[in-house]
């Protein structure tokens, strides 16, 4: 179907706008969690909690994306210099009416989800939720604008998830889980790096100070490979703690970083980018997918 016969809010167009490739990043972090969790345990999980934790991840992920395409195009940054995909309000496949209700119910809908998180991890979880979604909603607004949305993503799709998630099944968070927390983070940030490589001019143009912008063009291709490097080598501390295949494993993710890496170079500028863009998708789900196997091997 093509981008013009897209029916004003039709299921096309909130499928779209939900943005399902970047449900990866909502899923990883919660996959290593459970999986240390089931090492760690014994081969035991909590279900509930495991699948409330992995809803919760999706429906904010969503969240996020609604919050984006909105604010976004009411900021002026979603013009038509933009290079990236498509967005459903610039386009006006989605109403600005309909996508505000749309971001009021997602909002509720991952705190109910949440909500009974509660009698696992107790009242702490009320805090750790509302942060999440403060700062959904301070990242599109205004983080982003100030080159802090690469800080967020190391902190929401690394240290909050992995940590939670891993708490939730244990009821405490080793050092071990931190380490994992941050390679997951750092991987997941290549996703961001991309993305604002590719929009650096036009963000510039429009005062969206990414960090890109504030580094350069040549600082920020250095950066992209070595967030993808410093991840794997973290996993040196799962081979000394006896969790060798989640080291080893994700050496072919590195790889992976590594031609996508080199592949970016070449292409520099443009549309053409957002090749980059599905390519880094892939990567961060086999990097999860890995990293997950082998400390369930361990």
């Amino acid at each position: 179907m093509q981008d013009s016969e897209i029916r004003l809010n039709s299921f096309r167009a909130w499928f779209l706008a939900a943005r399902p490739k970047t449900l990866t990043g909502a899923a990883v972090p919660v996959m290593i969690a459970l999986s240390l969790s089931w090492s760690d345990m014994g081969g035991h999980l909590r279900w509930l909690p495991a699948i409330l934790c992995l809803l919760f991840a999706f429906i904010m992920q969503i969240d996020a994306n609604f919050i984006n395409d909105y604010f976004d195009f009411k900021k002026g940054t979603d013009d038509e210099f933009r290079l990236g995909p498509k967005r459903a309000c610039a386009q006006g496949w989605v109403t600005l009416g309909s996508m505000r209700k749309a971001i009021l119910t997602t909002t509720l809908l991952a705190c109910l989800t949440g909500l009974p998180l509660i009698l696992y991890g107790g009242w702490s979880m009320v805090a750790v939720g509302l942060l999440c979604v403060v700062f959904c909603f301070l990242y599109t607004t205004h983080l982003s604008y100030l080159g802090l949305g690469d800080l967020l993503v190391l902190v929401f799709f690394g240290l909050v998830p992995v940590c939670c998630t891993y708490y939730l099944q244990t009821g405490q968070v080793t050092g071990l889980a931190v380490i994992a927390s941050l390679a997951c983070g750092l991987v997941i940030d290549t996703l961001l790096v991309v993305n604002n490589y590719r929009d650096r001019d036009n963000d510039r143009r429009t005062g969206k100070i990414t960090l890109i912008v504030r580094i350069g063009e040549s600082n920020s291709e250095r950066l992209y490979l070595a967030l993808g490097i410093i991840a794997c080598l973290l996993g040196i501390c799962f081979l000394v703690n006896g969790y060798p295949w989640a080291f080893l494993l994700p050496l072919v993710y590195l790889l992976l970083h590594i031609f996508t890496y080199r592949r970016m170079l070449r292409i520099k500028k443009g549309k053409q980018l957002n090749d980059i863009l599905g390519e880094n998708a892939r990567n961060m789900f086999i990097y999860g997918l890995l990293t997950s196997i082998g400390l369930l091997m361990g």
